[in-house]
């Protein structure tokens, strides 16, 4: 699994004009599956992602996570980000999930992210979305399981 994920200020997520996830400060995560995810490559990323501390203490440094700060946890499926990119000039999705396999293991990550975390949002797997965000500081990372 590829994570990309961006400390945000508020970021949301619209499908046909409508907001179906929205969170103020937190993570916007973009999510993309790969063929051979396993449950435990959702496991090992979520918690990760959970306890990467991104987020500044009382000095300013980057020594809180997510949970630390109560803050939300915005979960969009983007099955780009398992591109392969090195070679052409058009992305291959070779290594990407089936839909089907994508959409389980997408589901399986927002329940288990659920249990663990008290502010999740999602958007619509496999749905035209348009999503919105301001991004704190600007600070992005990518993750992989």
């Amino acid at each position: 699994m590829k994570a990309l994920i961006q400390r945000v200020k508020s970021a949301s997520v619209e499908v046909d004009a409508e907001t179906v996830g929205k969170i103020n400060q937190g993570i916007l995560l973009l999510l993309g599956v790969e063929k051979d995810d396993t449950e435990a490559d959702a496991n090992k990323l979520l918690k990760k992602i959970l306890g990467y501390r991104i987020f500044a203490d009382n000095e300013g440094k980057m020594n809180l996570n997510l949970q630390q700060i109560n803050g939300g946890l915005l979960v969009v499926s983007q099955f780009t980000i398992v591109a392969d990119t090195k070679k052409g000039l058009r992305p291959s999705f070779s290594s990407g999930a089936s839909p089907e396999h994508g959409e389980k293991l997408y589901n399986y990550f927002v329940k288990q992210a659920e249990q663990q975390h008290k502010a999740v949002e999602t958007g619509i797997f496999a749905a035209d979305m348009a999503v919105s965000l301001v991004n704190d500081g600007p600070v992005t990372f990518w993750l992989e399981s």
